[in-house]
């Protein structure tokens, strides 16, 4: 199996070069797929070749010598599992220099690999925070780094040490870990949604500290259940990455994106080796000046895929870069076309993560009677507030979809930064024959997970569960139910604005007490 030489380079950890008293060591972690380790076939530092009586292999549980592994049939070498190469007898490094690490090894089901990079010595100033290469989430390394926090700013801990979760379950969650935020959490609910993926009632856990939020959602919440639940569609579900190749001119740009789509088929290949999950659907070419911007768009199951779809770009890129036969003057796996984190146009035009619209017909009794207003007023205040979203140009012609959103997002353990793109909304509503008010809210980028990331920690999980949203086929489930609770939230505020209870409801309940 071919591994892109950028893609190779990953497995080397900077900053693992250090000097010891038996002379230096460096680590390589497993950041491609599970696999084993058949031999090691060559080390060199500063083009010097190591001999093997030279170097020990210390993989945290055992350590081996050279000769052992290659004696052996195979080694495991899982996903993000570190080796640390100890090499004795060799002078110390100069820091603040760089040094050349060459690497020969043979990997089960990748083959012979040759990794050749170049890293520095970090003195001991430059160390800072306390790590540990083999497990830097056990108890003893912790309270080394909340010593040296101590130490740093003359502060005792009194809350951020205190947490159940298992630091165990945190690699690839955070780095540096010395406790919790503990952010209180309320419960919205339950609310009918009438899905393809969610069908049935649901109470849904918002985290939050903000001051009248889950009351105002599960006033929402009421008022939907009254009038039959929402109704949810998931529209499309696509995560991109956007790279850019420069060119001496337009006209070589754009025989290059002529290029790419007779070549789809094995860019597609190359990008869906990296994984078992991403596939790609399409790229959309953009041509400006001597550029070509090629936007991927990938299907990345029941995760949020940003990472997947990172990976799979760059391999792809790879064989475009080493198969496309005329110069490329410049590259960049990324040129901020695919928003990344920002609320963009293009986002809302193209979808980014799932697309879901949630709709219902609000009855006009119903708001009379629970809301004290009227389906005319409401109707009123959205063509004004269509006006000032206009002239506003906001991301959202809605109410405030953000701050349910993020309530969910954070008991769910999504990534909390994708709210800059999944408050994006499109709403709309109109008056009914019988003045009832048909109500709409799309959500062109809510990028959201139910498997990987920080679902798998202990109180996200927890929260998932509680949906039933945890795990493998169920992202979309909880698309529906977020789109759900967002429309419940709109129609709430809405109502307040239009009743003038909005002010009164934070002088009870919120922050301006």
């Amino acid at each position: 199996m071919l591994i892109p030489s950028i893609l190779l380079k990953q497995l080397y950890t900077r900053g693992s070069l250090r000097n010891t008293a038996e002379g230096i060591v460096f680590s390589i972690k497993n950041r491609l797929k599970d696999a084993s380790l058949l031999e090691i076939n060559s080390v060199k530092v500063n083009k010097h070749k190591i001999s093997f009586d030279q170097l020990m292999l210390n993989l945290g549980d055992q350590q081996l010598t050279t000769h052992e592994l290659n004696i052996q049939e195979e080694l495991p070498f899982p996903l993000r599992k570190v080796i640390n190469f100890f090499v004795s007898d060799v002078p110390p490094l100069k820091a603040g220099e760089k040094h050349h690490i060459e690497l020969e090894f043979k990997v089960k089901p990748f083959g012979k690999l040759k990794l050749s990079v170049e890293d520095t010595i970090l003195t001991e100033e430059e160390a800072g925070i306390p790590r540990d290469d083999h497990d830097d989430y056990s108890k003893e390394i912790i309270k080394s780094r909340q010593q040296y926090l101590t130490n740093f700013t003359k502060k005792e801990l009194k809350h951020i040490n205190h947490y159940s979760v298992d630091t165990q379950l945190l690699p690839g969650n955070i780095e540096n870990f010395i406790g919790v935020a503990q952010i209180p959490m309320g419960l919205a609910g339950p609310i009918q949604v009438n899905g393809e993926h969610a069908q049935g009632e649901f109470l849904v856990p918002m985290a939050t500290t903000e001051g009248t939020l889950v009351a105002s959602y599960n006033r929402g919440i009421k008022v939907c259940n009254l009038c039959g639940g929402v109704r949810t569609t998931v529209q499309e579900d696509i995560m991109q990455r956007a790279p850019v190749f420069g060119f001496e001119n337009a006209l070589e740009a754009r025989k290059f994106s002529e290029w790419i789509k007779e070549n789809t088929p094995s860019i597609a290949q190359a990008a869906e080796a990296t994984s078992s999950v991403a596939k790609l659907q399409y790229i959309d070419t953009y041509l400006a000046s001597k550029y070509t911007y090629l936007r991927f768009n990938m299907s990345t199951g029941d995760a949020a895929g940003q990472n997947m779809v990172s990976r799979a770009v760059d391999a792809a890129c790879t064989w475009i870069l080493d198969n496309y036969s005329h110069p490329i003057e410049r590259f960049f796996l990324e040129s901020n076309f695919a928003t990344d984190k920002k609320a963009s146009q293009i986002n809302i035009l193209k979808t980014r993560g799932k697309r879901v619209t949630a709709e219902i017909v609000f009855k006009r009794e119903v708001l009379k009677e629970v809301m004290r207003v009227d389906t005319v007023s409401l109707e009123r205040h959205s063509k004004a507030a269509q006006i000032g979203s206009f002239l506003s140009g906001v991301n959202n012609n809605g109410l405030h979809a953000a701050n349910g959103i993020t309530a969910m997002f954070i008991a769910t353990g999504q990534d909390v930064a994708n709210v800059a793109e999944a408050s994006a909304g499109i709403l709309h509503t109109e008056l009914t024959p019988e003045n009832d008010l048909y109500m709409s809210i799309t959500l062109p980028s809510l990028i959201i997970a139910t498997y990987g990331g920080g679902t798998g920690l202990s109180t996200q999980k927890e929260s998932l569960e509680l949906m039933d949203c945890h795990g493998k086929g169920k992202a979309q489930k909880l698309a529906e139910i977020m789109a759900a609770v967002v429309l419940a939230g709109e129609i709430s505020l809405a109502s307040a604005i239009s009743s003038s209870d909005f002010v009164a409801a934070h002088e009870k309940y919120g922050r301006n007490r």
